[in-house]
């Protein structure tokens, strides 16, 4: 089955040569699923030929706004829809999560509560769920189409499904704890406050269910299922 990541930001310099960038990322995390991927640097306009070029499309994190003004963000959005039409599997996570969200009706704001940095737990139907985060943007308000999974109180929205045509995560199973240390040197320190930085170095040696994620996600693409 072949996957199609649209990669929608850069993992930072300092860390890309020895951990990669966001969608070698997810090829770690999906190995051994029986997947094979081609990568579309959508961030700087490389966009697949066509929505048949992958018989599943994962959509990935990024430091941009959803919301934002950048070239990439329009088109991305009209290929959103595209596949959620023809029916073809999509996942999403972290900006995935918010983009699949704004481009099919919903709303994507700046959290007015701040950040979300690090490890943290969520309510998965009834099952405690924890996953590292690195956000301030939510979504706000559903699609209509949309099914809340998992939420916490700080993140009320923190995983959906659309029927069997999305499945989508604001949390990072694709982070593991030294790809969160280097963000927190990298692009944390005068942005993020200190306290929530702190608070996430602390908590780096904590597992995490990036596995649990994983195979949720691989047997979304297969059966249309997550649960």
């Amino acid at each position: 089955m072949k996957i199609g990541i649209l990669q929608t930001g850069h993992s930072p310099d300092e860390l890309r040569p020895t951990l990669g960038d966001y969608g070698s990322l997810f090829e770690k995390l999906l190995a051994g699923q029986g997947f094979d991927f081609d990568i579309y640097s959508v961030v700087d306009m490389e966009f697949p030929n066509t929505i048949t070029d992958a018989d599943g499309w994962l959509i990935t994190g990024s430091k941009h706004g959803s919301y934002e003004d950048h070239p990439f963000i329009a088109p991305l959005e009209t290929l959103i829809r595209e596949i959620y039409a023809a029916g073809i599997p999509m996942v999403g996570v972290c900006f995935g999560h918010q983009i699949i969200a704004q481009a099919l009706g919903g709303t994507v704001e700046k959290f007015d509560k701040g950040w979300a940095v690090g490890r943290q737990t969520y309510d998965w139907g009834g099952e405690t769920v924890a996953l590292n985060a690195w956000h301030q943007d939510q979504v706000t308000t559903l699609p209509q189409g949309a099914t809340p999974l998992a939420s916490n109180p700080f993140c009320a929205n923190a995983a959906m499904t659309y029927g069997n045509r999305a499945f989508t995560v604001q949390a990072h199973p694709e982070f593991g704890a030294r790809f969160m240390d280097g963000l927190i040197k990298t692009r944390g320190r005068g942005v993020v406050p200190d306290p929530l930085l702190n608070a996430a170095t602390a908590t780096l040696d904590q597992p995490v269910d990036n596995q649990l994620l994983a195979d949720k996600i691989a047997r979304f693409f297969k059966t249309r299922d997550v649960s």
